[in-house]
C-alpha cells in the first residue's frame, strides 16, 4: 500500500482540518475515480504494486476476540508449503509469545486452482492501554512484525463502516477508459477502490488515533458466488488494518461462497443463520454486547436463538449492539422501499423482546439515522428472499410471503395494476413500528432501537436517496462522498458522529452528535 499514507496515520488532526498525506481526489459523481488522485505520484505508485498487490492471497486479517483480552488472526497460506497455524504475540520484540490455531482446507476454484489452507488463531491475556508486537508465520517463515495497541475498555471507541465493496466501480470511467472486473491484477476496479478505501480508513485514523476496531456493515467485496481474491487482497491490503481489528458483516456480495470464512476468524461463530459464508457470530467489548447477523439467511428463527445465546453469555452488559447488511430501516432509493425492508416485520419485535440498543446497517449505500422505533403490537406477515433459479445470486426483482409462499414483485410494470396493489400491500404491511415521542439529539432510557445506515466508505458506489424521505427516518444525506461514523460506548453513554471525506482530503461532519443515556 501507500507508505505515505501509513506515515500520516501516525499524525492527530482536527475533524474539519485538512488531513496530512490524504490524497486529493477528483470530482466524482456515483463512485470515487482516484485515477487523478494528487499527489499523482503516490497513485502511479500504488498502480505499479497492484499486480504483487493482487496476486497475494495471503494477507492477514485481525478480528475482535469473544471479548476485549482477546485477539483473532485468520489468513491463507498454499496447502503444499503448510506448517501450521502460529502467530508469535507478545509486549516485547525480544520475548514474543507462541500461539496456534487452526488449520482448514478452502475451496481451490476460487483461488486459481491452487490448493491454499486457512489460518486461524486467537491470542488471550491482553490488557488494556498496552503495546504489543506480532508475528504471522506463513509457510514456516516469520513475517515482519506489526503493532497492535488495545486502548481503554471501559470507554471505548469504534469505526463504523459500510459498503467498501472493493471491485464495485465497475463499468465507471477512470482516464478515459472504463473500469473493468476482470480476474487478478487485470480488475481495475478493484484497483481503484482498495486505494479508495484505504484513503478512507488513514483519514479516519488520523482523526481518531485511539479506536479499539472497526466494524465493517458487509459487502467487503463485490463479485457474487464468484473467485474475488483480488477484492479480498485489496480490501485487507488497507494500512490500517495491520494494527487495528475489524469486525466483519456476511453482505449479499459476500454471502455465496466459503471465501469469506477463510479470511475472517469469528468470535463465538455459531451455525445459526448460515450461508456458504458463515453465520451469525457475537462478542463482548468493554460494556458493550455485539450480535452480527447474517441477513442473508431469511431464517429469523435461527437469528433469534443467535440473539439469546449471545445474551446470555453477557446478560448484564449495559448495551446490545446488532450489526447485520440489508437496511430494514433507511432511506435510499435501491434497497429501503424493497428488499432491503424484507426482514422488518420479523426482526423489529425480537429487537424489542431482547432489549436492543442500536441496529448497525449498510446495503444502501446512503447515509441515513432513524428516529427511535419499537414495534407497534400488531400481527404482520413474514417475507424472505431467495436465490435465483441457477443460484449464483439472489432473485433481486421478488420478495415471497412466508406464510402464503406469495410472491411479491418489487419493481413491477406500469399499468400493472395487479402488481402495483401487491407491492403496495407488501410495504403497508412493513408498517410496523411505532415511533418513540422524544425530542432532541440526547435522550435517556429511551424505549425504542436506534437504526444507522452507513453510507459507502471506499465510494465504489453509492445511489439515490428515496424521494420521499420515510417518516421514520430523522436525518439522511448523500453527498456522493465515502463516509464513517465514530462511535463512542461507556457504561451509561453511546454516543455516535458521522463523517464524510471531501474531494480536498478534509473530514467534515454530516449530522448532529446523536446520544443514547441510560441511568
Amino acid at each position: 500500500m501507500n507508505k505515505k499514507l501509513v506515515a500520516a496515520i501516525a499524525a492527530a488532526a482536527s475533524a474539519v482540518a485538512m488531513l496530512p498525506g490524504i490524497p486529493v481526489i477528483a470530482s466524482t459523481a456515483h463512485y470515487e475515480n482516484v485515477g487523478e488522485a494528487l499527489p499523482k505520484a503516490d497513485w502511479d505508485a500504488y498502480v505499479a504494486e497492484w499486480n504483487e498487490e493482487a496476486a497475494d492471497f495471503t494477507k492477514v486479517s485481525m478480528a475482535p476476540g469473544r471479548n476485549e483480552t482477546e485477539l483473532n488472526f485468520a489468513w491463507m497460506t498454499p496447502k503444499a508449503e503448510n506448517n501450521g497455524a502460529i502467530v508469535y504475540f507478545g509486549t516485547s520484540v525480544k520475548n514474543l509469545q507462541k500461539f496456534t490455531g487452526t488449520v482448514s482446507a478452502t475451496d481451490s476454484k476460487l483461488t486459481g486452482g491452487k490448493a491454499y489452507v486457512s489460518n486461524k488463531v486467537t491470542v488471550t491475556g491482553l490488557k488494556p492501554e498496552t503495546r504489543y508486537y506480532y508475528q504471522v508465520v506463513k509457510n514456516g517463515v516469520k513475517g515482519k512484525i506489526g503493532v497492535y495497541e488495545t486502548q481503554s475498555f471501559s470507554d471505548v471507541k469504534i469505526l463504523f463502516v459500510g459498503d467498501p465493496q472493493i471491485g464495485a466501480s465497475k463499468g465507471q470511467t477512470q482516464n478515459g477508459d472504463k473500469l473493468v472486473a476482470a480476474d487478478g491484477a487485470a480488475n481495475t476496479a478493484a484497483r481503484n477502490d482498495a486505494y479508495a478505501w484505504n484513503r478512507t480508513l488513514t483519514a479516519a485514523a488520523v482523526q481518531n488515533p485511539d479506536v479499539s476496531f472497526i466494524i465493517s456493515a458487509g459487502d467487503q467485496v463485490n463479485k457474487t458466488g464468484k473467485p474475488k481474491e483480488e477484492e479480498y487482497a485489496g480490501y485487507l491490503g488497507a494500512d490500517l488494518l495491520e494494527r487495528v481489528p475489524v469486525a466483519t458483516t456476511i453482505g449479499n456480495h459476500d454471502s455465496l461462497n466459503s471465501d469469506y470464512s477463510a479470511h475472517f476468524n469469528t468470535p463465538n461463530a455459531t451455525d445459526l443463520g448460515t450461508t456458504k459464508a458463515g453465520g451469525d457470530y457475537y462478542y463482548s467489548y468493554g460494556d458493550a454486547l455485539f450480535i452480527v447477523l447474517n441477513t442473508n439467511n431469511y431464517n429469523v428463527a435461527q437469528h433469534e436463538e443467535a440473539i439469546k445465546k449471545a445474551v446470555a453469555s453477557d446478560p448484564k452488559a449495559p448495551w446490545r449492539i446488532v450489526c447485520y447488511h440489508q437496511d430494514i430501516y433507511g432511506s435510499g432509493l435501491d434497497h429501503s422501499e424493497t428488499d432491503g425492508m424484507i426482514l422488518r416485520t420479523q426482526l423489529t419485535p425480537i429487537f424489542d423482546k431482547y432489549d436492543i440498543d442500536v441496529a448497525l446497517q449498510g446495503h444502501d449505500h446512503t447515509y441515513s439515522r432513524s428516529k427511535l422505533l419499537y414495534g407497534d403490537g400488531q400481527t404482520h406477515g413474514t417475507y424472505e428472499f431467495r436465490l435465483n433459479e441457477s443460484g449464483s445470486d439472489y432473485d433481486w426483482d421478488n420478495a415471497y410471503n412466508t406464510q402464503t409462499n406469495e410472491k411479491v414483485g418489487l419493481y413491477p410494470e406500469d399499468g400493472d395494476a395487479a402488481g402495483i396493489a401487491t407491492l403496495d400491500a407488501f410495504r403497508n404491511d412493513n408498517h410496523c413500528y411505532t415511533i418513540e415521542d422524544v425530542e432532541g439529539n440526547t435522550v435517556v432510557n429511551p424505549q425504542g432501537t436506534l437504526y444507522m445506515t452507513s453510507n459507502s466508505a471506499s465510494g465504489s458506489k453509492y445511489y439515490e436517496l428515496n424521494p420521499v424521505q420515510q417518516d421514520y427516518i430523522a436525518e439522511r444525506s448523500q453527498n456522493w462522498l465515502p463516509s464513517y461514523s465514530v462511535i463512542e460506548i461507556s457504561a451509561n453513554k453511546f454516543t455516535i458522529d458521522t463523517y464524510q471525506l471531501t474531494e480536498e482530503g478534509k473530514t467534515e461532519k454530516i449530522d448532529d452528535t446523536f446520544t443514547i443515556v441510560k441511568n
